[in-house]
């Protein structure tokens, strides 16, 4: 059986390489186009195998590919690297993208709906607005600080001694200083009351998709992971199995095998994880962990997680956890169900 075409995109903002191959690798052209002319040379073409690099609009434009007919893929940029040949040039890049989707067992990257890059665009947000605070905030400490104005840890107290530190005309603040200071602090409001709002959208977002609302049931998952694992993981159907997913976010060992032997190594912690759902999965268990030790375990699940901290430790069970539960949510997410936790056995 003869091979699809392969339309190769090394994509940019104005103008895009394109890299056209046929049944038998072999180049054909290698030009670019302007961006606006894309989707028109797309509708053109017969029904080929259209290979994008991981990158800004990949997603969309995959998307446009499929609603053409074709068959778009998303290449991990790491594994193109590898193929490149020369210097890193469009056109190199282009036929890089189109001689890596050739190659068996390639692992590509699903492509998301609209829904799930509106939920990661909301995420995005809201961490960007997070970071903002925190940075201001430490600014404001570091600041005072130097003027002998120092107060406990915690928002709370910062909100409280802040504007004291700046009405009071005995520390060393100059008028100037004073004014600038105060910017900084109206800053550190309006980040704070924007992020407020944006925590009540996710939310509320939350709310409003069924599966997110589902996997909010899992121990130790709140709206934002909740929304955070339906962005990566969309239906599910992208990944094979939930350890694949789970190896997907960076949450599986490494594994090294030889003559046979298979040696299971730590966690990965590379760039092909999702480093900030990991972080916050991790996060969210700890936080379910420290409820479970003050109280008796409700279902086979939450002592089975008892067992584990009492024989490992609370950091490794709380990463077992994680690891469960995208396991868990992938099943959920590519069966359509809701979870139910397992009732504790009676004796």
């Amino acid at each position: 059986m003869k091979k699809s075409n392969v339309i190769a995109v090394d994509l940019a903002k104005n103008t895009l390489q394109i890299c056209l191959l046929n049944d038998e690798d072999q180049v054909i052209s290698n030009k670019s186009v302007r961006t606006g002319a894309f989707a028109k040379f797309l509708a053109k073409q017969q029904t080929s195998i259209v290979a994008f690099e991981a990158c800004s609009s990949s997603h969309y434009w995959a998307r446009i590919a499929q609603e053409l007919g074709h068959t778009a893929k998303i290449l991990p940029a790491k594994i193109v690297e590898q193929f490149r040949q020369g210097h890193k040039t469009d056109a190199n890049d282009a036929l890089a993208i189109g001689i890596t989707v050739r190659q068996p067992s390639i692992h590509t990257v699903g492509i998301k709906t609209v829904e799930q890059q509106n939920v990661q665009s909301l995420l995005r947000i809201q961490q960007h607005l997070s970071d903002q605070l925190t940075a201001t905030s430490n600014m404001l400490r570091g600041l005072l600080i130097e003027f002998g104005v120092r107060f406990p840890k915690g928002t709370k107290k910062l909100k409280e001694q802040v504007p004291l530190a700046l009405e009071d005309g005995s520390n060393e603040l100059s008028f100037a200083a004073r004014t600038g200071l105060n910017l900084a602090w109206q800053q550190w409001q309006y980040t704070r009351d924007c992020l407020d709002q944006i925590e009540r959208e996710i939310s509320q977002l939350t709310n409003s998709i069924t599966v997110c609302k589902n996997l909010t049931a899992l121990e130790g998952v709140g709206p934002k992971n909740a929304l955070a694992l339906y962005a990566e993981l969309g239906d599910g159907k992208h990944f094979p199995n939930g350890r694949c997913a789970s190896a997907c976010i960076g949450l599986t060992p490494t594994q090294h095998s030889t003559g046979g032997k298979t040696k299971i190594g730590h966690i990965r912690k590379g760039v092909h994880a999702n480093k900030r759902l990991r972080s916050t999965l991790i996060t969210g268990s700890i936080a379910m962990l420290n409820a479970l030790e003050r109280r008796p375990a409700k279902n086979q699940k939450e002592q089975w997680i008892k067992e584990l901290m009492a024989r490992r430790g609370k950091g490794r069970a709380a990463v077992a956890l994680a690891n469960k539960n995208i396991r868990t949510a992938w099943s959920m997410l590519a069966h359509n169900t809701s979870y139910q936790a397992p009732h504790l056995a009676s004796f």
